[in-house]
């Protein structure tokens, strides 16, 4: 096991004791319909304010994706994966970028573990050299890019109504993510979890994504529909044993959302970062292999992170992604 290293940021000490199983628990997520969004505005933000106040994590319905266009994006993605290792080694992880694709190489702070996965990312202004060719995955590069613009522009609206309730103006957070910027870093992550192998016992501390927050402003998570082990972790339950947890059943069409770290610290504290995880599958339960999407709206490198009240000194996003980044994929020793 690695040596869980000393953390520079609050948010990561506080990571390192959230490692155990805890307890299952039935919890909804907060469902929101963004039909008829500009209309609905209102009401829309107030849904969202709410859910990312009390819970941190919420489901969009009517958001505007076609679901056959997720289902093809999952296709791509599953294509691509299913690469011999030697195709996928040549676009390996770019350090310190999020571009690439990477085996079983992320450590999380809570377990110290290696996570049962490999992902492919996509961060736009680093992937010269990282795209399959036509031969490899056909239309691959166009029906993903094209995804992540969709991802994009959703989870722009979204912030739109955080910047308003925080006092900022209303396309603040669509300047700090500016998708033609060279110091763009918003990523798109296309997920692998392992199947678990009929003899093998998975009793043993090892996680598909053990107990992390987030670090980006928003996540978007698409899922499959009977593709579960997605576990949210809500309130401030002791760590260990008593933790509670509860499973956020997977459906094709809806978008599952949480609040991280970065816009935590840029709310002064009144969004919630909330602690989730992908638990192994149980006996009974769908074993083979586990595909997810997603997208982190990540501010532009330069853009400078200090909520309205002025809680914590300035950060640049930079600088507070890298000290995420090397956290968790720390070497393996």
């Amino acid at each position: 096991m690695t040596q869980v290293p000393e953390y520079e940021l609050e948010e990561l000490r506080a990571e390192t004791t959230f490692g155990a199983m805890g307890r299952e628990v039935d919890k909804p997520i907060p469902l929101i319909d963004c039909s008829d969004f500009e209309a609905r505005r209102a009401a829309i933000t107030e849904q969202l304010w709410q859910a990312a106040t009390e819970v941190g994590f919420f489901q969009l319905t009517h958001h505007g994706i076609d679901t056959a266009v997720i289902r093809e994006a999952f296709a791509q993605a599953e294509a691509f994966f299913a690469l011999a290792e030697e195709e996928k080694a040549r676009f390996p992880l770019q350090k310190g970028l999020n571009a690439g694709w990477e085996f079983m190489s992320q450590v999380r702070p809570s377990t110290g573990t290696v996570d049962q996965k490999e992902s492919y990312q996509i961060t736009l202004p680093h992937m010269a050299g990282l795209w399959p060719n036509q031969a490899q995955v056909p239309e691959f590069q166009r029906q993903i890019l094209d995804f992540e613009y969709r991802a994009w522009r959703l989870g722009m609206d979204v912030l739109s109504c955080f910047a308003e309730r925080l006092g900022f103006p209303r396309d603040f957070f669509a300047q700090a993510h500016d998708r033609a910027q060279p110091d763009y870093q918003s990523t798109l992550r296309l997920l692998h979890y392992l199947p678990l192998p009929e003899d093998k016992d998975y009793n043993d501390g090892l996680w598909r994504a053990s107990a992390h927050t987030d670090f980006d402003c928003l996540t978007m998570v698409f899922q499959r529909t009977g593709q579960g082990g997605l576990q949210v972790s809500p309130g401030k339950a002791p760590a260990g044993a008593e933790r509670e947890w509860a499973s956020v059943i997977p459906e094709d069409g809806l978008i599952t959302c949480n609040i991280g770290d970065m816009l935590t610290r840029w709310s002064d504290d009144q969004l919630k970062s909330t602690l989730h995880r992908v638990r192994m599958p149980k006996p009974g339960e769908y074993a083979g292999s586990r595909y997810s999407m997603a997208f982190f709206c990540q501010a532009n490198k330069t853009v400078s992170i200090q909520g309205p009240g002025g809680k914590y000194p300035p950060i640049t996003a930079a600088d507070f992604l890298q000290q995420r980044i090397q956290a968790n994929y720390a070497a393996m020793k």
